[in-house]
């Protein structure tokens, strides 16, 4: 054998050891594989509905992930990628998305496109063809998503639609004297299920073709249906809907609703941007800028005075049974952590029974039937939410107050004693000062947690009581948080563009108090 060739199959084994079969490099081919097929069925399933964003997106991530995971190269990278790919997907895509929301005009009446609100509307204004006859149907369910099938007993074939899809035939359905029992891909409901899908049954519609003005089937019951057309025509051409029964020409008014030239609107509309209107609405809205302030100004004391109020008792708690004299310290520390251990909403509302003027435990027992409104005026319900939110917040601040007590350093307790400090002032010029250092930077949380604490005011006062008269569902005991929530799902009207402009305004304020207060902290710390 000669030296060249020697020197070949030596290079052929290097290049055949750089590839490493060991059982990790077959776990993580399974896993990439596993990845790689989700990612591709992500892929088909955002192309069917024509949402490119995410095709790209999750196009682009399994190439990266692929290229990171099977190279030697990004070592780093195999660590950061899935916390980067989660921190993109739910938060940045979430704030990206909320704030893009807060822009338009998004809400009840107004939740989808411009040819969904054509639909819907050709949809509710319709009547029955004269002359049309009775088809069999059937109601069918597909990833929890109702349809209408519709027997054509002439072709004798079975056609699925609803109002996001048009009738289209399906091959392969089973029809036995003149019902459909089989829908390949589909499930057909029974008349127990149907008798429990009644409100969607009711709604049903499946336009004939991607033209509304062709017509839709209606169901009656589920099991019989026949073709409707709409009172309302559209003009493709004009963009304008025509009422026949007075010949009234609806046109798109600029806000996202057709309306007619007496300013008349036909629901539902359409999404479309208003700029800067949901933001302008907070400060400037008859209806709304009044308990918007009211609820910032208590979104901050109630935050504020919740820090404070948990942290000076689980402070003191801290220090007194922080001493080794006293006896039975641990089981007293022990119990100190009990409703911290239980589960917050249980608490809340445990104590809103105890509040209740005419037959709660405070009221009845305590103070002897005295029907005090604790959670029905304003004042005396923000009193309560603080002494509520004490109860539930001091073991955290107890627990956290005691670990920065024992790690005081003992050669600076000494030194104080040594230059004459009493308890007072070791206390005021030593302790406290090392205890925030420590502790100021989950003070800061414990700030943004609370300006959000959503749960607390809508399990114990629902935000009430409401102030008379108001035409939005927000009450005086309301911080920012569960506003938002009632803008944005209670009330009967949903103002999903409002409730986000809202959440941007949240957002900053909290990111400003955060940022101010972790740069005190550091300066804080490095003094």
């Amino acid at each position: 054998m000669s030296l060249a060739s020697s020197v070949t199959q030596v290079e052929e084994h290097k290049k055949f050891d750089r590839f490493d079969f060991s059982p990790g490099f077959w776990v993580k081919l399974t896993l990439m594989a596993l990845i790689n097929a989700l990612g591709v069925y992500g892929i088909l399933a955002a192309w069917a509905v024509k949402s490119w964003t995410i095709v790209a997106f999750v196009l682009i991530t399994l190439i990266i992930a692929d290229v990171i995971y099977f190279s030697r190269r990004f070592i780093p990278a195999k660590y950061l990628f899935p916390g980067l790919i989660f921190l993109l997907i739910y938060q940045v895509f979430v704030m990206g998305y909320t704030g893009f929301v807060s822009f338009t005009n998004y809400g009840t009446g107004h939740n989808s496109t411009k040819d969904d609100a054509i639909t819907q509307i050709l949809a509710q204004h319709q009547k029955r063809v004269p002359g049309s006859p009775t088809v069999v149907t059937a109601v069918v369910k597909k990833a929890d998503v109702f349809s209408l099938a519709v027997l054509n007993q002439e072709k004798s074939t079975v056609a699925v639609g609803n109002l996001k899809q048009p009738l289209e035939n399906v091959p392969g359905a089973v029809v036995a004297n003149g019902v459909i029992k089989e829908v390949p891909g589909y499930e057909v409901l029974t008349f127990a299920q149907l008798l429990k899908a009644q409100k969607e049954v009711s709604g049903l519609k499946a336009p004939i073709s991607t033209d509304p003005n062709d017509g839709f089937y209606i169901t009656t019951d589920g099991t019989k249906g026949f073709l409707a057309r709409s009172n309302f025509k559209y003009d493709k051409a004009k963009d304008e809907l025509i009422d026949s029964a007075n010949n009234v020409v609806y046109k798109p008014n600029g806000k996202g609703a057709f309306a007619s030239a007496s300013g008349e609107e036909i629901q539902p509309g359409w999404r479309v941007p208003v700029g800067f209107k949901n933001y302008l609405n907070v400060a400037q809205g008859s209806d709304l800028a009044w308990p918007f302030f009211n609820s910032l100004i208590w979104s901050f004391i109630f935050a504020f005075f919740s820090v404070v109020t948990t942290f000076a008792f689980g402070l003191l708690l801290a220090l007194v049974f922080h001493d080794k004299r006293i006896r039975g310290r641990k089981i007293y520390q022990s119990l100190f952590i009990l409703p911290y251990a239980f589960p917050a909403f249980l608490s809340t509302l445990v104590w809103k029974g105890m509040l209740n003027t005419k037959f709660g435990f405070i009221n009845e027992v305590l103070l002897s039937g005295v029907e005090i409104p604790w959670l029905t005026n304003g004042t005396l319900a923000k009193f309560s939410i603080l002494f509520v939110n004490l109860w539930l917040g001091f073991p955290y601040m107890f627990l956290i107050c005691l670990g920065a007590l024992q790690a005081l350093p003992d050669d600076v307790m000494e030194a104080a004693k040594m230059d004459g400090a009493g308890p007072i002032r070791t206390l005021v010029s030593v302790k406290l000062p090392l205890i925030l250092v420590s502790t100021l930077p989950l003070l800061i949380a414990s700030f943004a947690f609370n300006f959000n604490n959503f749960s607390l005011i809508y399990m114990l006062t629902g935000g009430g009581p409401g102030y008379p008269g108001a035409s939005v569902p927000v009450g005086e005991t309301d911080i920012l948080i569960s506003m938002v929530y009632k803008i944005a799902f209670d009330g009967g009207s949903q103002n999903y563009g409002l409730a986000s402009a809202l959440s941007i305004l949240i957002f900053l304020v909290v990111g400003v108090i955060s940022y101010f207060g972790l740069r005190k902290s550091n300066a804080i710390g490095e003094d």
